[in-house]
């Protein structure tokens, strides 16, 4: 890579890191440490959350996702806005009037301490998950560039994160963040700027290119609960899934109780509502435009340089057969692009049908290229999470590959930064405060806080080192948190149920946990957005049907 890149990356680590480390005045106490003294302004909590949404994995997983098969993966935002506006009326205001740390206090005065304690471990283990999945996604960037093992380049990206948020706390996640924003936009726009240029035809051909391959197809109205993002799974399994997100995950509860008043804690969640569909089509547009560009460039067999390596090493004859379909398959997709982008609109449905069987025949090749690299009995490897990087390391201009590679470190820093936060808070809060030292200073309670912070991020980096290859990373996340936001869901519904016990909520959130892994190992077709559905409901149902109260009888 050359220096000047080298220059963008380490003078942006070593700006945000010592930044994030300045802020941490005001925070001597656990209100400051945990909440920035309920003072935060509405719009650095708003893009503080936004922040924390636009992960690395976003700039990685789901720009990846885009080039490999185009914009259905924005269905999965379409129960956002119904869920912000459902939550700005309820959890929202009663939350923030609670002045609580975290939202699973609310469980124990609600219910009882069990109830709290297990919601809070389902989160831990869910969130610790996913801030391990979140780190891997910069991981394979830097594992790219310098051919250096996954748990280097992890450490590159984790350890200044977990020193920051361990020093400054919440106060110093939420204004880095800002920051990080406006890095990650600017990355964004400037790459697609680039392939603009750079795509040998009109933006109105490439749109065509894209379209006849089947990248623009958005909208899927099929109610088929194995398919993986459809209308349907995303308003409604979408709806659940960000009401659980955004209503009861202290990652994100976290943010809201640091604003200032009830009705900023809203004006927050509605930069959300307004700007993540359209900014997450944007993204899925980069990659979807990074797919055009190698269709009039010829892509690489490979996008994993380490799987065209064992390839290579391992059976030199059959790689070479190999990359010679590829490059006969890549060529006719070329020409019949070219001859789409030539013919009139009005009678082009015979160059888009040769567009989509070139298409076809390069993904055929791919897989079957995929699989050989692929050990016997194991899943299939994957190389989605390597498009975009191989794309940037080869293809931008010297300065914007280090403001894209800088932007990735941010987008990771931002999220992991306030998901560390979020599972420092629930495990002091929750856990330590409530059944090991329930009396004692904050001084004792900060140094805990900060010792949780960092074992948090040690865990979050293990994970990480396994999490590279589990597949398309914008999905490995969600599917953890699938797993666990519906049955958290439907605690807090039943909360807001009257006359419903504790002992129902408990057997409740059980019940559902138990639904949920019977359909995935029963059933592992079932699509994971309607996990949270499941989950939900099975909660919902157990804790009335067993845990109800009986009514007063009338005097």
């Amino acid at each position: 890579m050359h220096w000047i890149n080298w220059v963008i990356v380490l003078g942006y680590l070593t700006y945000i890191s010592v930044d994030g480390i300045r802020r941490a005045r005001g925070t001597n106490k656990l209100e400051g440490y945990f909440l920035g003294n309920r003072s935060l302004p509405w719009w650095v909590v708003g893009l503080s959350v936004m922040a924390t949404q636009l992960s690395a994995i976003t700039m990685i997983g789901t720009t990846g996702q885009g080039a490999n098969d185009g914009m259905r993966f924005v269905q999965f935002y379409f129960g956002l806005p119904v869920a912000l506006v459902i939550l700005g009326v309820t959890l929202v205001p009663f939350l923030h009037r609670a002045k609580v740390y975290t939202a699973y206090e609310f469980l124990e005065r609600r219910f009882d301490a069990r109830t709290r304690s297990l919601t809070s471990l389902l989160f831990l283990l869910s969130r610790g998950l996913s801030c391990g999945t979140i780190i891997a996604a910069p991981a394979v960037v830097f594992a790219s560039i310098f051919g250096m093992p996954i748990p280097y380049a992890v450490a590159i990206i984790g350890v200044p994160t977990i020193i920051y948020t361990m020093i400054g706390g919440v106060q110093a996640v939420a204004w880095t963040d800002v920051k990080q924003m406006v890095l990650v936009l600017t990355a964004i726009v400037s790459v697609i700027v680039v392939l603009l240029v750079r795509i040998p035809v009109s933006p109105d051909d490439a749109m065509r290119v894209a379209g006849a391959a089947g990248r623009l197809n958005i909208f899927d109205f099929d109610f088929t609960l194995t398919k993986q993002y459809t209308f349907w799974s995303g308003i409604i399994g979408g709806t659940f899934l960000m009401l659980s997100y955004f209503g009861t995950d202290q990652s994100q509860v976290q943010r809201y109780l640091t604003a200032k008043t009830v009705d900023e804690a809203r004006s927050s969640h509605l930069i959300s509502a307004y700007w993540k569909i359209p900014l997450q089509a944007l993204v899925l547009l980069v990659g979807v435009l990074v797919f055009v560009f190698y269709v009039f460039t010829a892509p690489p067999l490979y996008y994993n340089p380490a799987q065209a390596e064992r390839m290579r090493a391992s059976d030199p004859a059959a790689y070479a057969a190999v990359e010679q379909r590829y490059e006969t398959a890549v060529a006719r997709r070329t020409a019949a692009a070219r001859a789409l982008a030539a013919t009139p609109r009005a009678n082009d449905a015979a160059a888009r049908q040769a567009v989509r069987d070139g298409d076809a025949e390069v993904a055929a090749v791919r897989a079957d290229a995929i699989t050989a690299v692929t050990a016997p009995g194991a899943k299939a490897a994957t190389d989605v999470n390597y498009i975009i990087p191989h794309f940037v390391l080869t293809e931008l201009p010297i300065g914007l590959t280090g403001i894209f590679i800088a932007a990735v470190i941010a987008a990771a820093m931002s999220a992991v930064a306030g998901e560390l936060a979020s599972l420092s808070s629930t495990t002091v809060i929750d856990l330590y405060r409530r059944w090991v030292r329930p009396e004692a200073d904050d001084a004792h309670y900060l140094r805990v806080s900060r010792a949780a912070t960092g074992a948090w991020g040690v865990f979050a980096c293990v994970v990480a080192t396994f999490a590279a290859n589990l597949g398309s990373l914008i999905e490995v996340v969600n599917r953890f948190g699938s797993f666990f936001y519906g049955s958290i869901l439907g605690v807090f519904l039943l909360a807001m149920i009257p006359r419903t016990r504790g002992s129902g909520a408990f057997y409740g959130l059980l019940a559902g946990m138990a639904a949920v892994g019977a359909v995935n190992v029963g059933a592992p077709t079932v699509a994971f957005l309607w996990y949270n559905v499941i989950g939900a409901v099975t909660v919902v149902s157990v804790g009335m049907l067993f845990g109800r109260t009986p009514r007063p009888a009338a005097v």
